[in-house]
């Protein structure tokens, strides 16, 4: 269990670096090919639009073929997209490395994490999946620091390396002991649509996503105007991601010991406030002690929702694999919409609009909490 818990961390961190370490280097990009801030959402978003377009097909590779193969055909991908990524020379080639390295994630975590939900105990599943976050919030830390990097030394070195990295995961996967495969049912996504639990749960998952994916656009974009350098940018973003990180595994045990909506109940409170102080700040010296403050509330979302989605596969019979397939569609879907939607708005009416608009959200997503789908938000007992 140890060893397998420490690949699965190890693979999320990989793919959540990936993700982030366009974060400093965003500025750099948008003044070599021009970019507007609605582009750049794209460009943003073209990851997350991988992952949704993957997720379900991953889910199904997982469930049906087993987690290990999965993973093994999320790391290979991964691995392809970070070369084509390191050699891109214009904005579209960017965007499709990046939009491949989004399907690759998707595998990749599907894979993971029902690997990981098939090997632990279900009293302890808030916690491990807590762990497996902190660790997906470290790569997170950890990209825009190799984003810097590849601003002074050049992105294809580094991406390059990562697909290195890659391999040698791929090469511990393989010699990692397998679980046997959980056959899906016919119709079950379709039913499980129907549970107002499980649409809950991906709500939960979705308001996140939509939230760093503006963030991930604006904020970087702010500072850069401001004068701030790629490695200053990375900085407050690795300040932000170290405080996320240490606490998503308290925050999963909570969810293990108290139920799923306390801490998610929590996290939509702190999140109206983060988002309505981002709305009225300007200058960095405010910006940043913001961005420090949102990796506390927005971060505080993955672990009880993911275990929640979890709860609900096991009391209707939806194999974990779809459950993780169902859940990054979710994420791709918030993340895809985030950026583009947030940088258009930002392009319209400045970058009020789009900060106000998801407190609102994240708002009325309070209100309605408690109201549906809540059967069920204690944990299950162990059998």
């Amino acid at each position: 269990m140890r060893r397998l818990l420490v690949l699965v961390c190890l693979v999320i961190f990989v793919e959540t670096m990936l993700y982030s370490a366009l974060v400093p280097l965003l500025p750099h990009y948008t003044h070599e090919f021009g970019l507007s801030k609605s582009a750049a959402g794209l460009l943003v978003g073209a990851y997350a639009a991988g992952t949704l377009l993957a997720a379900i097909p991953g889910g199904i590779v997982a469930a049906r073929y087993g987690p290990r193969r999965g993973l093994l055909a999320g790391i290979t991908i991964m691995g392809l997209a970070s070369l084509a990524f390191g050699f891109a020379g214009d904005a579209w080639t960017l965007g499709i490395a990046r939009f491949a390295q989004g399907i690759g994630g998707s595998l990749a975590w599907a894979g993971a994490l029902t690997w990981l939900i098939a090997a632990s105990p279900v009293a302890r599943r808030g916690e491990l999946l807590g762990t497996a976050i902190g660790s997906a919030i470290f790569g997170a830390l950890f990209g825009p620091v190799i984003g810097a990097f590849a601003h002074h030394v050049g992105p294809r070195e580094v991406f390059v390396g990562l697909a290195g990295v890659a391999v040698l995961l791929g090469v511990w996967t393989l010699r990692t002991p397998g679980v046997e495969a959980e056959r899906p049912r016919r119709g079950s996504i379709g039913r499980a649509l129907t549970e107002p639990e499980v649409l809950q749960a991906l709500w939960l998952m979705t308001v996140p996503a939509l939230v760093f994916g503006v963030v991930g656009v604006l904020v970087p974009l702010k500072l850069d105007h401001a004068g701030w350098s790629a490695t200053a940018i990375a900085v407050a973003w690795v300040v932000s991601a170290a405080i996320e990180m240490v606490i998503a595994p308290l925050i999963g045990r909570v969810s293990d010991r108290r139920g799923r909506l306390l801490p998610l109940r929590a996290a939509l409170g702190g999140a109206v406030v983060v988002l309505v102080a981002f709305a009225f700040a300007y200058r960095p010296v405010v910006v940043v002690p913001i961005l420090i403050l949102s990796g506390v509330t927005f971060g505080a979302f993955w672990a009880p929702a993911m275990a929640l989605l979890s709860d609900a596969a096991d009391r209707i019979g939806l194999a974990q694999g779809l459950a993780f397939g169902l859940m990054n569609a979710a994420w791709g879907a918030g993340n895809a919409l985030g950026p583009a939607i947030g940088g258009a708005l930002a392009d319209a009416a400045g970058d009020a609009l789009p900060f106000t608009v998801l407190a609102v959200f994240c708002l009325a997503t309070l209100a309605s909490l408690g109201v549906l789908g809540t059967r069920r938000v204690r944990v299950p007992e162990s059998p």
